[in-house]
Protein backbone atom coordinates (compact mmCIF):
# COMPACT_ATOMS: atom_id res chain seq x y z
CA UNK A 1 0.00 0.00 0.00
CA UNK A 2 0.98 3.49 -1.25
CA UNK A 3 0.29 5.35 2.21
CA UNK A 4 1.95 2.61 4.46
CA UNK A 5 5.06 2.63 2.42
CA UNK A 6 5.11 6.56 2.70
CA UNK A 7 4.60 6.45 6.03
CA UNK A 8 7.15 3.56 7.17
CA UNK A 9 10.07 5.50 4.65
CA UNK A 10 9.40 8.57 6.37
CA UNK A 11 9.81 7.39 9.97
CA UNK A 12 12.75 5.40 8.94
CA UNK A 13 14.34 8.80 7.47
CA UNK A 14 13.71 10.01 11.27
CA UNK A 15 15.29 7.82 12.95
CA UNK A 16 17.63 7.47 10.78
CA UNK A 17 18.97 10.90 11.11
CA UNK A 18 18.89 10.75 14.73
CA UNK A 19 21.15 7.72 14.79
CA UNK A 20 23.51 10.33 13.03
CA UNK A 21 22.95 13.37 14.88
CA UNK A 22 21.53 13.04 18.54
CA UNK A 23 19.44 15.76 18.20
CA UNK A 24 16.83 15.37 20.20
CA UNK A 25 15.11 18.31 19.77
CA UNK A 26 14.72 17.69 16.12
CA UNK A 27 13.49 14.24 16.76
CA UNK A 28 10.77 15.78 19.60
CA UNK A 29 9.62 18.47 16.76
CA UNK A 30 8.77 15.47 14.59
CA UNK A 31 6.34 13.92 17.53
CA UNK A 32 3.40 15.89 16.03
CA UNK A 33 3.78 14.26 13.00
CA UNK A 34 4.31 11.03 14.24
CA UNK A 35 1.02 10.76 16.27
CA UNK A 36 -0.25 11.67 12.13
CA UNK A 37 1.36 9.32 11.16
CA UNK A 38 -0.34 6.71 13.50
CA UNK A 39 -3.61 7.96 13.03
CA UNK A 40 -3.12 7.83 9.28
CA UNK A 41 -1.54 3.78 9.60
CA UNK A 42 -4.82 3.01 11.85
CA UNK A 43 -7.14 4.29 8.91
CA UNK A 44 -5.85 1.86 6.83
CA UNK A 45 -7.28 -1.48 6.92
CA UNK A 46 -6.91 -3.48 9.66
CA UNK A 47 -6.31 -1.80 13.75
CA UNK A 48 -9.62 -4.03 14.47
CA UNK A 49 -11.97 -1.09 14.07
CA UNK A 50 -14.96 -2.91 12.29
CA UNK A 51 -14.17 -5.58 15.14
CA UNK A 52 -14.24 -2.70 18.05
CA UNK A 53 -17.54 -1.23 16.62
CA UNK A 54 -18.96 -4.24 16.77
CA UNK A 55 -18.22 -5.35 20.00
CA UNK A 56 -19.20 -1.69 21.57
CA UNK A 57 -22.92 -2.18 19.77
CA UNK A 58 -23.56 -5.69 20.61
CA UNK A 59 -22.43 -5.29 24.44
CA UNK A 60 -24.12 -2.09 24.93
CA UNK A 61 -21.07 -0.75 26.39
CA UNK A 62 -21.22 2.74 28.28
CA UNK A 63 -19.07 5.86 26.39
CA UNK A 64 -16.58 5.58 28.98
CA UNK A 65 -16.12 1.58 29.04
CA UNK A 66 -16.25 2.05 25.07
CA UNK A 67 -13.31 4.62 24.90
CA UNK A 68 -11.26 2.56 28.10
CA UNK A 69 -11.88 -0.68 25.54
CA UNK A 70 -10.48 1.23 23.06
CA UNK A 71 -7.46 2.79 24.55
CA UNK A 72 -6.90 -0.90 25.91
CA UNK A 73 -6.72 -2.51 23.31
CA UNK A 74 -4.68 0.29 21.56
CA UNK A 75 -2.18 -0.35 24.11
CA UNK A 76 -1.74 -3.78 23.91
CA UNK A 77 -1.66 -3.56 20.12
CA UNK A 78 1.33 -1.41 20.36
CA UNK A 79 3.02 -2.67 23.27
CA UNK A 80 3.20 -6.00 22.01
CA UNK A 81 5.53 -4.82 18.97
CA UNK A 82 7.39 -2.91 21.10
CA UNK A 83 7.77 -5.97 23.59
CA UNK A 84 8.83 -8.48 20.56
CA UNK A 85 10.89 -5.34 19.10
CA UNK A 86 12.95 -4.67 22.42
CA UNK A 87 12.46 -7.55 24.58
CA UNK A 88 12.45 -11.04 22.44
CA UNK A 89 14.49 -11.74 19.40
CA UNK A 90 13.88 -15.30 19.68
CA UNK A 91 10.16 -14.67 19.55
CA UNK A 92 10.72 -12.32 16.34
CA UNK A 93 12.30 -15.41 14.65
CA UNK A 94 9.74 -17.59 15.80
CA UNK A 95 6.75 -15.80 15.23
CA UNK A 96 7.20 -13.46 13.05
CA UNK A 97 7.10 -13.72 9.11
CA UNK A 98 6.89 -11.68 5.96
CA UNK A 99 5.81 -7.89 6.20
CA UNK A 100 5.44 -8.00 9.62
CA UNK A 101 3.06 -10.83 10.24
CA UNK A 102 2.86 -12.71 13.47
CA UNK A 103 0.67 -16.20 12.50
CA UNK A 104 0.93 -17.65 15.78
CA UNK A 105 -0.57 -14.47 17.32
CA UNK A 106 -3.16 -13.73 14.87
CA UNK A 107 -4.31 -17.39 15.66
CA UNK A 108 -4.41 -16.78 19.18
CA UNK A 109 -6.02 -13.78 18.57
CA UNK A 110 -8.64 -15.05 16.40
CA UNK A 111 -9.49 -17.73 18.81
CA UNK A 112 -10.05 -15.72 21.28
CA UNK A 113 -12.59 -13.50 19.45
CA UNK A 114 -14.27 -16.73 18.07
CA UNK A 115 -14.63 -17.78 22.14
CA UNK A 116 -15.76 -14.10 23.21
CA UNK A 117 -18.81 -13.77 19.74
CA UNK A 118 -19.61 -17.50 20.74
CA UNK A 119 -19.99 -16.00 24.10
CA UNK A 120 -22.14 -13.08 23.23
CA UNK A 121 -24.20 -15.16 20.86
CA UNK A 122 -25.24 -17.38 23.93
CA UNK A 123 -26.19 -14.51 26.32
CA UNK A 124 -28.24 -13.05 23.68
CA UNK A 125 -31.07 -15.94 24.54
CA UNK A 126 -29.97 -14.92 28.33
CA UNK A 127 -30.80 -11.74 28.76
CA UNK A 128 -30.50 -11.79 32.66
CA UNK A 129 -26.97 -13.06 31.94
CA UNK A 130 -24.90 -9.31 32.38
CA UNK A 131 -20.86 -10.25 32.70
CA UNK A 132 -18.73 -8.22 30.24
CA UNK A 133 -15.42 -9.51 29.49
CA UNK A 134 -14.05 -6.11 27.99
CA UNK A 135 -10.94 -6.06 28.65
CA UNK A 136 -10.30 -9.56 27.60
CA UNK A 137 -11.76 -8.55 24.21
CA UNK A 138 -9.45 -5.43 24.18
CA UNK A 139 -6.37 -8.12 24.61
CA UNK A 140 -7.43 -10.78 22.25
CA UNK A 141 -8.32 -7.89 19.49
CA UNK A 142 -4.99 -6.13 20.16
CA UNK A 143 -2.72 -8.98 20.56
CA UNK A 144 -1.43 -8.71 16.89
CA UNK A 145 1.21 -6.76 17.17
CA UNK A 146 1.43 -3.26 15.39
CA UNK A 147 3.61 -4.02 12.19
CA UNK A 148 4.51 -0.57 11.21
CA UNK A 149 5.36 0.11 15.51
CA UNK A 150 7.34 -3.20 15.12
CA UNK A 151 9.56 -2.07 12.28
CA UNK A 152 10.00 1.21 14.19
CA UNK A 153 11.52 -0.72 17.32
CA UNK A 154 13.39 -3.22 15.49
CA UNK A 155 15.25 -0.47 13.20
CA UNK A 156 15.56 1.92 16.33
CA UNK A 157 16.96 -1.26 17.93
CA UNK A 158 19.40 -2.27 15.00
CA UNK A 159 20.38 1.32 14.86
CA UNK A 160 21.73 1.37 18.53
CA UNK A 161 19.09 3.86 19.66
CA UNK A 162 16.66 1.85 20.79
CA UNK A 163 15.01 4.99 22.85
CA UNK A 164 14.03 6.77 19.91
CA UNK A 165 12.08 3.33 18.94
CA UNK A 166 9.71 3.83 22.19
CA UNK A 167 9.60 7.62 21.56
CA UNK A 168 8.18 6.66 18.14
CA UNK A 169 5.77 4.15 19.64
CA UNK A 170 4.42 6.53 22.41
CA UNK A 171 3.14 8.88 19.25
CA UNK A 172 1.81 5.75 17.80
CA UNK A 173 -0.29 4.28 20.45
CA UNK A 174 -1.77 8.30 20.67
CA UNK A 175 -2.41 8.17 16.93
CA UNK A 176 -4.15 4.93 17.04
CA UNK A 177 -5.62 5.13 19.88
CA UNK A 178 -7.19 8.32 18.88
CA UNK A 179 -8.58 6.74 15.74
CA UNK A 180 -10.22 3.87 17.90
CA UNK A 181 -12.01 5.89 20.66
CA UNK A 182 -13.30 8.37 17.96
CA UNK A 183 -14.76 4.47 15.97
CA UNK A 184 -15.53 3.70 20.08
CA UNK A 185 -17.60 7.05 20.13
CA UNK A 186 -19.16 7.64 16.70
CA UNK A 187 -20.64 3.72 17.47
CA UNK A 188 -22.14 4.63 20.89
CA UNK A 189 -24.10 7.79 19.65
CA UNK A 190 -25.44 5.65 16.97
CA UNK A 191 -26.14 2.51 18.84
CA UNK A 192 -27.73 5.16 21.29
CA UNK A 193 -29.85 7.01 18.90
CA UNK A 194 -30.99 3.49 17.39
CA UNK A 195 -31.70 2.19 20.94
CA UNK A 196 -34.35 5.26 21.34
CA UNK A 197 -36.01 4.27 18.52
CA UNK A 198 -36.16 0.95 19.07
CA UNK A 199 -37.15 1.18 22.52
CA UNK A 200 -40.45 0.21 22.47
CA UNK A 201 -39.31 -3.38 21.06
CA UNK A 202 -39.05 -5.71 24.14
CA UNK A 203 -36.48 -7.85 22.81
CA UNK A 204 -34.22 -5.29 20.96
CA UNK A 205 -31.01 -5.49 23.54
CA UNK A 206 -31.03 -9.09 23.30
CA UNK A 207 -31.46 -8.89 19.37
CA UNK A 208 -28.21 -6.21 19.00
CA UNK A 209 -26.41 -8.61 21.11
CA UNK A 210 -26.85 -11.83 19.06
CA UNK A 211 -26.37 -9.84 15.93
CA UNK A 212 -22.66 -8.09 17.43
CA UNK A 213 -21.94 -11.23 18.39
CA UNK A 214 -22.70 -13.30 14.94
CA UNK A 215 -20.55 -10.56 13.27
CA UNK A 216 -17.75 -10.69 15.51
CA UNK A 217 -17.84 -14.39 14.84
CA UNK A 218 -17.59 -14.26 11.20
CA UNK A 219 -14.97 -11.10 11.55
CA UNK A 220 -13.19 -13.80 13.07
CA UNK A 221 -13.44 -17.30 11.51
CA UNK A 222 -13.03 -15.72 8.05
CA UNK A 223 -9.31 -14.80 8.31
CA UNK A 224 -8.52 -18.36 10.25
CA UNK A 225 -10.41 -20.30 7.57
CA UNK A 226 -8.56 -18.52 4.95
CA UNK A 227 -5.26 -19.74 6.31
CA UNK A 228 -6.45 -23.16 6.12
CA UNK A 229 -7.42 -23.12 2.72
Amino acid sequence: MTLQGDIQRSVADHISAFSASGDWLALLGAMPLAVVFGMAHALTPGHNKLVLATFVLGERLGLLKALATSVLLSATHIGGAVAIGFGANWLVSRTITQAGRAPLLETISHALLVAIAIWMIWRANRPATRHRHSGLFAFAAGLVPCPLTLFITVMASSLGTPEVGLVFAVAMLFGVGSVLCIVALITHVMRERAAAILSGFGGAESLTLGFGGSILLLLALVPMVGRLI
